[in-house]
Formats: C-alpha cells, sequence, structure tokens
C-alpha cells in the first residue's frame, strides 16, 4: 500500500485528479437548452477513495450552484486519456492530481509554467461562507514547494486530501505496563532499555522506504522549515551541518534499538511481517501512515490490541515534534477556458459540504477541526495537527535524471545496511552528501 500511495501522491497512496476535456461541440451539446449556464469540466482519477464522492460533489455543487452545469470525467489511468486532448490544445478546468507519479503531468506543467497562480483564491471566501480559503486551511500547508513550485510565495498548486504519517504504536500495550509515550528522543531512548528488558524491541519499519517521511520529519526537527528547504534544494555542504549530523545519528541510535529481523523482511512482498512485530506486541513503534489500518484488518492482534499514533520525539524538551503528511494537490492549466468558474469550485472544496461528503470516503483535506467530522480510528489520527504538532510536507527539488544517482536510495535505502552493521554513520552521510552534489546542477 505504501508504494501504491507513493506512486499516485508523492513521497506517498491516494491520487485524484479533476479533468475536463470536452470539444466544443461537446460543450455546445451539454449546453443546449440551459441558455446562460456556464459549463464547468471536471474529471477524477478513479482512485482508492472511489467515484460516488465525486457524483455526489457534483450533484451538491450544481445545487449551490444553479448556474453551472458540471461535466465530470472518472478514469483510473486519468493522465493517459487526457494528454493527448491537452496536446490538442483543449485543457481542463480544473485538475486534482498529485505530483510524484510515473508520467508526471504536474510536474510538466509546472516546468511549462502552464499553471495558472491560485494565490488570489486563498483571499476568496470558500464558497457558501463567510470565512477565506487561506484560514480555513491547517497553517504551512501552502508553505511548501510542492504548493509554491517556484519558491516565490506564489500558490499554483492547491492542497488537498492527506495522510499523516508518524509513529504508530498499541496503546493498550503501553497503558498495560505503565509506559508513557516518549516526547523527547532521550525519553525514546529511556523506553527502549525499559523494554528491552522485558524482550521488547523499540522499534522496527516495514522496510527502508518508509524512511521517507521518517527522515522528513526528523529534518524539520533539527533545524526547522528554512534548513529543511536547502536540504530539498541541494544546498552544497547542507548534509554536513551540525543539524543533519544528529539527524543521522539519531537514525543510527535506533538502529541499535531495532527488531533483529526487520531487515530480512523489510521488502515489498515480506513488510507486512515487521508489521505484525507490532500488533504482537514484538516491537513498540513502526514508522507509517494511516493506511496501515486498514492494510493490517484483518490481521491477528494481541488481546485489547489499540491504534495509537504520534509525532516523532521532539530533539529536546519543549522543540517541535513533526508528524510528516502527504497530501494531493488541485490546480488550475493556465490555459483553461473557463477560469473563474474554476477557482470558484477550488474555492468550494473547501467547504463544510464538501468536506463532509469526501471524509465520509476516508478523503480528508487540510481543513481547520477536520476531525470532528472524523470517527473511529481516523478522528485519532487526523487530530494530531490538533493537539501540537506540526506537519512537514514537501520532498526533494525536481531535476533533470542523472545516471547512477538516486537520492532515496543513498537517504533511505542505506538504513537497512547501517542498522545490520554494513554501513557506519559517516559512510552513509558521505554518501548523501555527494548524491546532493551530483543533483545539485541539474535541478529543473
Amino acid at each position: 500500500m505504501k508504494n501504491k500511495f507513493l506512486l499516485a501522491s508523492s513521497v506517498a497512496l491516494f491520487s485524484v485528479a479533476l479533468l475536463a476535456c470536452g470539444t466544443e461541440d461537446t460543450k455546445k451539446e451539454a449546453t443546449a437548452g440551459e441558455a446562460g449556464k456556464e459549463t464547468l469540466h471536471i474529471a477524477a482519477l478513479e482512485s482508492a477513495y472511489g467515484s460516488e464522492m465525486w457524483d455526489n460533489i457534483v450533484t451538491s455543487y450544481e445545487k449551490a450552484n444553479p448556474d453551472v452545469d458540471v461535466e465530470l470525467t472518472i478514469d483510473k489511468n486519468l493522465e493517459e486519456v487526457i494528454s493527448p486532448n491537452m496536446k490538442a490544445g483543449k485543457y481542463p478546468d480544473v485538475v486534482l492530481l498529485g505530483t510524484g507519479r510515473k508520467l508526471a503531468l504536474p510536474e510538466t506543467m509546472i516546468k511549462d509554467n502552464a499553471l495558472e497562480d491560485l494565490t488570489d483564491v486563498l483571499d476568496m471566501d470558500v464558497y457558501g461562507e463567510d470565512v477565506k480559503v487561506k484560514d480555513k486551511l491547517v497553517p504551512g500547508f501552502t508553505d511548501t514547494l510542492v504548493t509554491n513550485p517556484y519558491n516565490d510565495g506564489k500558490t499554483f498548486l492547491a492542497p488537498m486530501f492527506y495522510s499523516p504519517t508518524g509513529l504508530f504504536y498499541n496503546q493498550n500495550l503501553l497503558t498495560e505496563k505503565g509506559w508513557d509515550v516518549p516526547e523527547t528522543w532521550d525519553q525514546m531512548w529511556e523506553l527502549g532499555d525499559k523494554a528491552k528488558a522485558e524482550g521488547i524491541s523499540l522499534f522496527t519499519y516495514p522496510h527502508a522506504g518508509y524512511f521517507d517521511a521518517f527522515f522528513y520529519s526528523l529534518l524539520f526537527e533539527v533545524g526547522g522549515p528554512d534548513f529543511y528547504n536547502h536540504a530539498m534544494s541541494y544546498e552544497d555542504g547542507i548534509w554536513e551541518t551540525p543539524e543533519a549530523t544528529k539527524a543521522f545519528e539519531i537514525v543510527g541510535k535506533l538502529a541499535e534499538y531495532t527488531e533483529p529481523t526487520t531487515v530480512a523482511n523489510g521488502n515489498d512482498r515480506d513488510f507486512t511481517k515487521n508489521q505484525q512485530l507490532v500488533l504482537d506486541d514484538k516491537a513498540l513503534f513502526m514508522p507509517n501512515g494511516t493506511w496501515v489500518v486498514g492494510e493490517m484488518a484483518e490481521a491477528p492482534r494481541s488481546d485489547g490490541f489499540e491504534w495509537g499514533m504520534t509525532a516523532l520525539p521532539a530533539i529536546e524538551e519543549g522543540g517541535d515534534r513533526y508528524a510528516f503528511t502527504f497530501f494531493e494537490q488541485l490546480w488550475v492549466p493556465e490555459a483553461a477556458e473557463n477560469k473563474d468558474a474554476a477557482k470558484e469550485f477550488v474555492s468550494y472544496v473547501y467547504s463544510d459540504e464538501a468536506a463532509k461528503i469526501f471524509a465520509e470516503a476516508g478523503a480528508v483535506q487540510p481543513i481547520e477541526g477536520i476531525s470532528e467530522m472524523l470517527t473511529d480510528d481516523n478522528k485519532l489520527f487526523y487530530s494530531i495537527y490538533d493537539t501540537g504538532a506540526k506537519a512537514g510536507m514537501g520532498g526533494f527539488a525536481a531535476t533533470e535524471a542523472v545516471e547512477g544517482v538516486s537520492m532515496a536510495d543513498e537517504l533511505f535505502a542505506t538504513v537497512d545496511s547501517v542498522v545490520t552493521g554494513d554501513k557506519t554513520i559517516e559512510e552513509w552521510q558521505s554518501a548523501v552528501e555527494k548524491a546532493s552534489d551530483q543533483l545539485r546542477p541539474a535541478l529543473k
């Protein structure tokens, strides 16, 4: 599920896209007999959330805005369906499609400066409500290199469905043992020693790829947002700084507390065995995302098992704690025919009415107080930002391909070798800095 999620969203599970690909003739046919109405073309990639929620959104929006007819197209391979139309000059009005997918349609639009500036939408009132879009969004979601790809303070991609990540655990086990969830890394190591004395490992991970969100959160904690963005932009020497060294050292120490079978099962075929370690009370914490609950829904578990989720421990007492989130993005092509109507729709998707429709299908938006619309485990997971954790977002800046160089391989996959002792922290850190040096000249 993690791999599917990342392919569908990032550095993440869940991709959705809005698109319109009708010709002028189809527009005329669609609006025949509907004089004075504007046709808004929307298409969505059919994802794990299903298609029914989009039907409900269309019905709801048309009811709220009787002067607009919405034409909806849904397809599981949306890019393949709409790219030919876009090349022919027939652009959609609104697109909801995350970066990080194989065909890289949003990335191509960014490179070609083909996206409409949506900064003004943030100052618009949410459709049908007396609150501005920017005041309804969770802080931080429009301050990333994902939403502001040119790093110029302008928002070209609006944040949509998101999934917070963090450390998942069995709350019942901690309650029975009288153990508190660590709030600092020093407390984490103390708990690791207590657990070891009882034959329980402090840590496991599904596979090394899960260290993307983990390490991103850690970078935010050791250096803050500016440091993080410098690292994501391959700044010279950034991986040799004291802040970066601290992050590498934390993971290195965590490797000493990792359950012994983790690396052997840390692959696409056997990763659920590592997740099972938490359900069986053989390991306390694992990095994961909200999708793990559904992924392990039918798995056996210890008596009284109760999912828990926490942000990474702080570097020091009172320090910031981060929970990285993967999220999808909504955008409007610069060549869209109905840009004003498109922007009104963008503001509508953040309304309470729309949010409720999406949430009922499991698609959660970065809206203040969204946890109040959720139930059960999702209520717990998505309230993580309501209880002090900060949201970390955004990934590495796009580069041209550099043969033989992969930051993901050097920064994340190497964790396996650190855990087994085949590589030292110093060797790992040096290799990451070298990869950063090689990718810097290839920045797009």
